[in-house]
């Protein structure tokens, strides 16, 4: 029995004339009779009354409409679900990504995204840019928003979105907080919160990287996993910190942001996506980045 078997019979028992069926199905009225024909035979049942004018369906018949009517209706359902699917009109996606992507580029992106693509579930992981390469690994996200980039992968998509300079969030009765700018000699010795430094990659050693470069050392006095933390550490008076300036429109009581002079401490952020990820959601969000992406440049 085929999909078309169900469709020829459900045409016939619903307008209980092969005449009429033969019409709605845009086919010859033999070629019809023939495969409700085979239909019985396969099934070993008599489904249709022909010695009645309209003809009627036996008790066999009446079951089988039924059983077809919603057979037909989640195969239909089906087709259409796997058509959007290819198109990228449906679907899953999840996403990694740095916190401070949402500060900056990500919610434009994910808003855009909505609008034209509604039917597509997103999830959500917050991680750092090491866990965000492990999971891309494991295939427990589909694409990420990594800061700082990641080490090369040849299985591993890497694209550059923005690169933003960080500033140093101090706290406002530090005496660094009532400079306009900061020269960059003068971050030598301060008292630092900062991100972990393991996994690696990571962003704190972006930091003392650009910074040891010039000689510069800070005293390492606390840890925070996320910016929201390291701002909160640094309102209680434990040191300063560094974060991207798209962070700095998003006020925090007791924190000033203050540009370094020269800017040698800069944060780029990319998008990462597995090169064998073959889906047009995928595919589509991608667009979607490119799209937005360079507006944060």
């Amino acid at each position: 029995m085929e999909i078309r078997h169900l469709r020829y019979f459900r045409a016939v028992a619903e307008e209980l004339s092969f005449t009429r069926a033969a019409d709605r199905l845009h086919i010859a009225q033999p070629p019809l009779s023939q495969q409700i024909r085979q239909l019985e035979e396969e099934l070993g049942v008599q489904l249709i009354d022909r010695d009645n004018r309209p003809v009627r369906l036996t008790e066999a018949g009446t079951l089988l409409l039924e059983r077809a009517v919603a057979i037909m209706s989640q195969f239909d359902a089906a087709v259409d679900d796997v058509r959007r699917i290819g198109r990228g009109h449906s679907g899953k996606l999840a996403i990694g990504f740095a916190g401070s992507a949402m500060y900056s580029v990500l919610p434009d992106v994910l808003n855009a995204f909505r609008d034209r693509y509604p039917e597509v579930e997103l999830s959500f992981s917050e991680l750092l840019a090491a866990e965000i390469a492990e999971a891309l690994s494991r295939r427990s996200i589909d694409v990420g928003f990594s800061r700082p980039g990641l080490p090369p992968d040849p299985s591993i998509e890497q694209r550059l979105l923005i690169t933003e300079p960080l500033m140093a969030a101090v706290p406002t009765r530090h005496p660094l907080a009532a400079r306009a700018t900061i020269p960059v000699e003068e971050l030598h010795g301060q008292a630092a919160v900062l991100y972990p430094r393991h996994p690696r990659p990571s962003l704190t050693d972006l930091i003392l990287d650009a910074l040891g470069e010039r000689g510069i050392v800070l005293e390492l006095k606390e840890g925070a996993r996320n910016m929201q933390t390291a701002l909160g550490l640094v309102a209680a008076g434990a040191g300063i910190s560094f974060v991207p300036a798209s962070v700095c429109g998003h006020g925090r009581s007791g924190v000033r942001f203050v540009g370094i002079e020269p800017q040698v401490l800069t944060s780029p952020m990319t998008v990462v996506w597995r090169k064998d990820h073959a889906s047009v959601a995928l595919k589509n969000f991608l667009q979607i980045v490119e799209t937005v992406g360079p507006a944060h440049g």
